[in-house]
């Protein structure tokens, strides 16, 4: 009986640190995981589509990566031949914050036009 009682005692102890331990380990999914990793994931994969396209070069637009949400927004051009008029000002707005010309660009001057 001497010896359970410090090993319960000790098992009591590493029970409770174990249990508070992993309760300060809080995962925030939206500042952990980034989503253009993901979809560069997705895509390198070889499930890209239009769809996860537009959404990475969203996702870049909004982070402010303008370089890469332009070669992404300029991937969906080249697949779809229509596109929203959102689509198209946020690639304009892309276009202007690299200092680019995005009154003769050919994407928005073939879009413009459907």
């Amino acid at each position: 009986m001497k010896f359970l009682t410090p090993f319960f005692i000790f098992f009591c102890v590493f029970v409770s640190q174990s249990f508070f331990a992993q309760e300060n380990k809080k995962i925030d999914v939206n500042k952990d995981i980034s989503i253009t990793k993901v979809y560069e994931q997705v895509i390198k994969e070889g499930y890209g589509t239009p769809k996860v396209y537009l959404d990475l070069a969203n996702a870049y637009y909004f982070e402010g990566n303008y370089t890469n949400a332009k070669k992404w927004y300029e991937k969906v051009f080249e697949i779809e031949k229509t596109a929203s008029e959102k689509t198209l000002f946020r690639y304009t707005q892309s276009l202007k914050a690299l200092n680019e010309d995005f009154i003769n660009n050919a994407y928005i001057i073939s879009l413009s036009s459907n």
